[in-house]
């Protein structure tokens, strides 16, 4: 089966798909012949998409990909760099959420969005996991808790021990300083042997996060619950992730219940230039 076709009226031999695509299985049009695909592209092809989505005439068709599934650039919906700036500046990790639940297409639409995070080699082998009712979540922080009890008296260092022990005393006084109350919890998870399975899970977990705080939802990286969620039998059970899955990110999500007004200031950068 052939990988690509060409329409020929369209194409005017710019060649941009051949010189663009990433594992260079198109080969350069030669004089009045359009490109062609290498010996062997079809095993070598990622499907990234690229050679359809450079093509300025939309000469190119992917048999694996259905042009008309694929969503024009609209460059007025692009934000400017300061706007970009002003946004990313801006984003605060919430602790306090509204009493009120996302709706399952709320939900699906932000991993809609979370999907198109770039993946090692484009294998898209990201998983989600969704918890919708808060009763869920609110187990899961109190396995977390159970979690560092456990700890909290076999860590050597005491700063560590410290705050493993503090978790547990606010608990018990009915603070939930694991997932704070939040009404929807996020797993990112994907085979824990594939390569590049953390840095794709993270990076789409982070496109998720952002594209939240841009509808005006607050998250928050669930840290203790995703350690344990690797470590802890009784949390691991509940969780009850594919097998052979780990997960490698946690999100907590919801409607903010406070407002933030300014952008708090960091640390300069450390950078060595060369």
């Amino acid at each position: 089966m052939r990988l690509f076709t060409i329409d020929e009226n369209k194409c005017t031999r710019c060649n941009f798909c051949a010189i663009d695509c990433p594992t260079q299985v198109i080969q350069s049009a030669a004089k009045e012949t359009v490109p062609v695909e290498i010996v062997g592209a079809s095993e070598s092809c990622i499907d990234c998409g690229h050679c359809v989505a450079i093509c300025p005439t939309g000469a190119f068709s992917l048999e694996s990909m259905i042009k008309s599934e694929c969503s024009e650039i609209d460059k007025k919906n692009l934000p400017g760099d300061e706007h970009m700036a002003a946004f990313l500046k801006s984003r605060r990790s919430v602790r306090r959420f509204k009493d009120k639940k996302l709706s399952h297409g709320e939900l699906s639409d932000l991993i809609e969005v979370a999907r198109h995070a770039p993946t090692g080699s484009n294998k898209q082998k990201v998983e989600w996991t969704v918890f919708e009712e808060s009763e869920k979540v609110n187990k899961f922080a109190s396995l977390v808790v159970d979690w560092t009890k456990s700890l909290a008296g076999k860590i050597p260092d005491e700063k560590t021990a410290a705050t493993m022990a503090k978790i547990g005393n606010s608990w018990d006084r009915g603070n939930d300083s694991i997932l704070h109350g939040s009404p929807h919890l996020i797993l990112v998870h994907a085979q824990e042997n594939l390569p590049s399975a953390e840095a794709d899970c993270v990076i789409a977990m982070t496109y998720l996060e952002l594209y939240a705080a841009s509808r005006g939802l607050g998250t928050c990286w669930a840290g203790f619950l995703n350690a344990a969620a690797n470590s802890y039998g009784p949390l691991l059970n509940e969780l009850n992730l594919p097998e052979g899955h780990k997960c490698f990110g946690a999100v907590m999500i919801g409607y903010p219940k406070y407002q933030y007004k300014l952008i708090p200031e960091r640390k300069k950068a450390n950078i060595n230039w060369r």
